[in-house]
């Protein structure tokens, strides 16, 4: 069965993950993750080592490769585009760009059990990344597109004002200057909860199996001020 090796570094926090799963037994997932701001170079390729060594695999093991594609901090996604690409191109092995907004909204979901969710990052200049999402029994569901725009035009999807919504992500930080309703909808917000790797490594691995997985040349970082996505004015 697959093995799976994802990395992040887009945010502060660095991670990487191991997943292998297995037909007769419950899937091995391994871990690192560290808060280390301006170390990501220095911290990111020895926790792959760590997370290889004590699954007991070589990287020639490995089926594919996955990072964390933004949106983030664009140092922190060209540290962990480049890693990724060069293992992947070396092995000769699929490369897999998982969202980071997704991926915080299926740790959220894996750890709290929480359903709809708006997650936010901190785009500075006034701006945020943000998506909502709808998750059940593990998976996550996009409601909207994923934006940059001021925290003042950070509108739920219509239609779905009356849910028990929960914030999550850097992002949540500028919430005093979202919307009125978008305030009022959140149950709960979590500012300081980081993408982790071993969020990206589950979303990577439903992606191979649906055959996403791409040559390393082909996968980018998305940075998200190249696009223009807008959500409306109410």
């Amino acid at each position: 069965m697959p093995i799976l090796l994802a990395l992040d570094a887009s945010s502060s926090a660095c991670s990487a993950a191991l997943l292998r799963r297995q037909d007769d037994r419950p899937d091995e997932l391994i871990s690192r993750f560290e808060l280390a701001p301006r170390a990501h170079t220095r911290r990111l390729l020895p926790m792959v080592d760590e997370v290889l060594e004590e699954a007991g695999v070589t990287p020639a093991d490995l089926d594919a490769v996955a990072y964390g594609r933004g949106p983030g901090s664009f140092t922190g996604l060209r540290i962990a585009a480049g890693a990724a690409q060069g293992l992947a191109f070396g092995l000769d092995r699929p490369l897999i760009g998982i969202s980071t907004l997704q991926a915080l909204a299926l740790g959220a979901h894996r750890r709290h059990h929480y359903r709809y969710l708006v997650t936010a990052l901190d785009a500075r200049m006034g701006e945020v990344y943000a998506a909502c999402w709808r998750c059940h029994q593990g998976r996550v569901e996009a409601l909207d597109q994923e934006a940059v725009l001021p925290p003042e035009r950070l509108w739920l999807p219509e239609g779905h004002d009356d849910h028990d919504w929960v914030g999550v992500g850097s992002g949540w930080t500028l919430q005093p200057s979202m919307p009125a309703g978008t305030q009022a909808a959140m149950s709960l917000c979590l500012p300081d909860l980081d993408v982790a790797a071993e969020d990206l490594v589950l979303l990577a691995a439903e992606a191979f199996v649906a055959g996403e997985g791409r040559p390393a040349h082909e996968v980018q970082p998305v940075y998200l001020r190249d696009q223009v996505a807008w959500r409306k004015s109410r």
